[in-house]
């Protein structure tokens, strides 16, 4: 057997082997629905705010008027500072509440133990004071690294980004253009990321268009993230 054989040998295994966790990983994260189901989850960041309410209540108020079902990834810091609108939330059967990081910090710049009292946070506030069991968790700006995703299956809890951007938060866009991008991109088993929290200037508006074109048109259906997963049925 020639000298070199062994270190060639290493070499081989640790190719195949190294891309294995990632692929772990990345397979806990969840992006989208069963491309089978023909609902579509509406999902609304609640991130805190420096300026402004924090609260898009034109928006919720629509959603309930017409019984539109949605899911809201809370922060922690927003939590306790819009008590009132929390537990009306809560109350809405058609709606469902995740988590959203305590403070909404950029999770791969911090430890894994510093990763799980950020993801905690709002878990615990949640439970203790609404007496709410969220099972669902959304990182802060949609970044995570290994360590984010093995602690969130650890705490037991699903990790939630999305497929479709809407950009709602970005005020160089116009109504018209979010509805272009969502047309472009919305299909069976979509998420959907938009904001509750007054960043979008427009997403009321849109809503508006997703539920009364865009989804009928499609022969669509807006779900919760739950619902969305859960989903086997077959599109008409």
């Amino acid at each position: 057997m020639p000298r070199y054989f062994p270190h060639m040998l290493c070499l081989i295994l640790a190719v195949l082997l190294v891309p294995a966790a990632p692929v772990f990983t990345q397979a806990q994260v969840v992006k989208s629905g069963p491309p089978s189901c023909p609902g579509v989850a509406l999902t609304f960041d609640l991130c805190p705010v420096r300026n402004g309410g924090g609260y898009d209540q034109e928006l919720i108020d629509y959603l309930i008027a017409q019984k539109i079902p949605a899911t809201f990834f809370m922060s922690g810091k927003w939590i306790t500072k819009h008590d009132r609108q929390v537990k009306a939330l809560l109350q809405v059967p058609f709606f469902e509440v995740g988590t959203h990081g305590e403070v909404h910090a950029h999770m791969p710049f911090q430890s894994a133990g510093e990763q799980e009292q950020e993801i905690l946070g709002p878990v615990r506030l949640l439970k203790t004071k609404y007496h709410h069991d969220a099972t669902l968790f959304r990182p802060p700006y949609g970044e995570f690294n290994d360590d984010t995703v093995n602690v969130t299956r650890a705490l037991g809890l699903q990790f939630i980004l999305w497929n479709v951007v809407s950009g709602d938060p970005d005020p160089t866009l116009t109504a018209i253009q979010i509805e272009g991008r969502l047309k472009r991109f919305v299909r069976k088993g979509s998420v959907i990321v938009m904001h509750a929290n007054g960043k979008g200037q427009h997403t009321h508006e849109v809503v508006q268009d997703l539920h009364q074109h865009l989804l009928p048109e499609r022969h669509l259906i807006p779900m919760t993230v739950s619902d969305l997963l859960n989903c086997s049925q077959a599109a008409p």
